[in-house]
């Protein structure tokens, strides 16, 4: 699919081209949008400019999930932000806080234009019109997801609005969102979607992604009964983990395997490549050169020396996950240092070979089967099965190489082992801070690093609030007025 993600959102960039802000729900174009919708294969490309459209959200998605929390930290830069996440800093004015806005809502609009147009067609016309369906109240989940967990009560928007009345939408009640979008679009989607794609569908969201993300979902409102039966379904689809987690990172390898369950997918070479391979780089010639990478690394989310000391020498993901602190080692095992302006820690989760800078081929994991692993051991310990649930957490003890834990642990001994394990497996996957959040750990671990009690969500855009201009429907999050 991401082969033809280009092409598809040139097609499409006239609907939002010629529109202004308005909290960005925004208003239909009658005559552009109408022209559009006519055929199985427009729908098609429809979606998948909704796709292109996280693409480019999910670039900065580690400055939130990652780079909040205790894992990451900006080493070198203290104005970016990056640093300002980093540093709990981040201000409403931060023009990383109006992009991200913009890009969830351009997807949402371009998600509800498409659930609009396709009602008026059979599937005489549109083969494929339920799985279409589908799959655009996945996307439209996720992007609520995302948005509320950034931000907390957001517009609840489920149709195109014109300009007058998206001034009037209020921010909706964050549990109102779950119980009215969220929840029902992934529950849709997991009946409607196929379990696998094949040719160039590959990387479209399937019913194996809305099962595992209603699993998180779940997990996250602590619903851990609804949890644990969902999650139990995924591991019934015909997953599994790979042998050698550092596969997982192996961008000479198919990234569509047994653990792949949804990503945000990128390739060099057509333009469509990611970020993330030079921007988690040290700005280092001679490792440049080492690794096939072209251009200075922007020496971003750097591991902090706690995660890397959480590993146990002999850990399989501790070289992938933290490389080598203060350098590399080359094909000959000489030790190249490195100089002391850059950053002396980094990830190799998305080192591959970047032949134009910016272009990287690897993707963003959304959710893999790793954390549903993970996230099942959680729900099974909560609801008093600690002995299963230590079971699941041994598959992932044994693929890193390391002991396996004890069964005799109690309840609490296991959801401290859940926590440490998830730092393990799924550190730089955008998964820390929101796990700190949903287990309400977040300010007794941040508070030391600047975090204050009311920063467990990022400000409203100020362009945004300035532009509604009402506190009653429309007011700023706590703190950061």
């Amino acid at each position: 699919m991401k082969k033809i993600i280009i092409s598809i959102s040139l097609t499409l960039v006239f609907i939002t081209s010629c529109t202004n802000d308005f909290i960005n729900i925004l208003p239909t174009s009658t005559v552009s949008v109408d022209i559009l919708y006519k055929s199985d294969k427009d729908f098609q490309d429809a979606l998948t400019a909704a796709y292109n459209m996280l693409q480019t959200q999910y670039q900065d998605f580690y400055i939130f999930g990652d780079m909040r929390a205790d894992d990451s930290w900006e080493q070198i830069y203290k104005n970016n932000s990056q640093s300002y996440s980093d540093l709990f800093t981040t201000t409403s004015s931060d023009g990383l806080m109006n992009t991200t806005w913009q890009r969830y809502y351009r997807t949402i609009f371009r998600i509800n234009t498409i659930l609009e147009k396709i009602e008026g067609f059979d599937e005489s016309a549109i083969p494929t019109k339920n799985r279409y369906i589908a799959e655009a109240r996945f996307l439209r989940a996720l992007s609520y997801f995302d948005l509320i967990r950034i931000f907390g009560a957001v517009p609840a928007v489920t149709k195109t609005l014109s300009v007058e009345e998206s001034y009037a939408i209020p921010r909706e009640p964050i549990e109102n969102i779950y119980s009215t979008i969220i929840i029902p679009d992934f529950a849709m989607a997991e009946g409607a979607l196929p379990s696998a794609y094949s040719g160039s569908d590959v990387g479209r969201a399937t019913s194996g992604a809305a099962k595992a993300m209603l699993g998180r979902v779940y997990l996250t409102i602590k619903d851990f009964t609804n949890a644990e039966s969902k999650l139990e379904e995924v591991t019934k689809m015909g997953y599994s983990l790979l042998a050698d987690y550092n596969d997982l990172f192996d961008y000479d390898k198919t990234e569509h395997h047994s653990e792949y369950i949804f990503d945000i997918e990128y390739e060099s070479g057509i333009g469509e490549g990611c970020r993330y391979t030079t921007a988690f780089f040290p700005n280092f010639a001679e490792m440049n050169t080492y690794y096939g990478i072209v251009g200075a690394g922007e020496e971003h989310n750097n591991p902090t020396q706690e995660l890397v000391d959480l590993f146990d020498t002999d850990d399989t993901r501790k070289e992938v996950t933290v490389g080598v602190p203060g350098g590399f080692y080359d094909d000959d095992n000489v030790f190249h240092a490195l100089p002391t302006s850059t950053n002396q820690t980094y990830t190799k989760k998305y080192l591959g070979s970047s032949p134009v800078r910016f272009d990287g081929n690897a993707n963003w994991k959304v959710i893999r089967y790793g954390d549903v692993v993970l996230m099942l051991a959680e729900a099974l310990n909560e609801n008093g099965k600690t002995a299963q649930a230590i079971s699941y957490l041994n598959q992932i003890r044994t693929r890193a190489g390391v002991s396996v834990y004890p069964t005799t642990m109690s309840q609490s001994q296991t959801r401290q082992a859940i926590v440490k394990e998830r730092r393990l497996e799924l550190s730089f996957e955008g998964v820390r801070w929101f796990d700190l959040i949903r287990t309400g750990e977040a300010y007794n671990i941040m508070k030391d690093y600047g975090m204050a009690s009311y920063m467990t969500v990022f400000p409203i855009p100020l362009s945004q609030v300035q532009l509604i201009n009402d506190p009653a429907i429309f007011p700023q999050n706590p703190g950061y007025d």
